[in-house]
């Protein structure tokens, strides 16, 4: 793929990469902002190469996870330094200022509430399949992890989903 072909693509994938650089970076706007950055700069600089083995998106989505997992790591270790870290920052960013109607926003909560209740592999690869439109596949390959222990964490995730939003209402 030229340089040229795979701006385009990459800009083209912006608002789901950001939406999903936000759930690796638990909600928290301005580390998904940097670790977006970061994965571009790593895909663009040619620390990351992109050989065609996967789609571009699923490519790039397991390119943001690891930044993210980095970014974690980072900032683990800069908490025990004596030199402090960012542990003031909170975890969540205000919700815009116009939120939607009350059904919708209290629906999200449920929702958000359940997959906040899930193991972290389980939340990421219903994350992948239903909020990126990803196959359980493709979802493997974005995590690292092999196809049927993507299924087996999409099959248990669903049905704790299922299991925590009924007992929500």
């Amino acid at each position: 793929m030229t340089p040229e072909k795979l701006e385009q693509e990459l800009e083209r994938l912006h608002a789901e990469s950001f939406a999903w650089a936000l759930g690796c970076c638990s909600r928290d706007r301005a580390e998904a902002e940097d670790v977006l950055q970061e994965a571009y700069l790593k895909i663009l600089e040619g620390r990351a190469r992109f050989l065609g083995r996967s789609s571009l998106k699923t490519f790039f989505f397991s390119v943001i996870r690891r930044t993210a997992s980095e970014h974690r790591r980072r900032a683990l270790w800069r908490r025990f330094l004596p030199l402090g870290g960012e542990s003031d920052r909170p975890l969540r960013q205000p919700l815009p200022d116009e939120p939607p109607a009350a059904d919708a926003v209290e629906r999200r909560i449920f929702v958000e509430r359940a997959l906040r209740a899930l193991a972290r592999r389980q939340r990421e690869v219903l994350t992948l399949v239903f909020a990126h439109g990803l196959t359980v596949e493709e979802s493997a390959a974005a995590l690292g992890i092999s196809v049927g222990s993507a299924r087996v964490h999409y099959q248990r995730g669903k049905a704790r989903m299922a299991t925590l939003l009924r007992g929500e209402r």
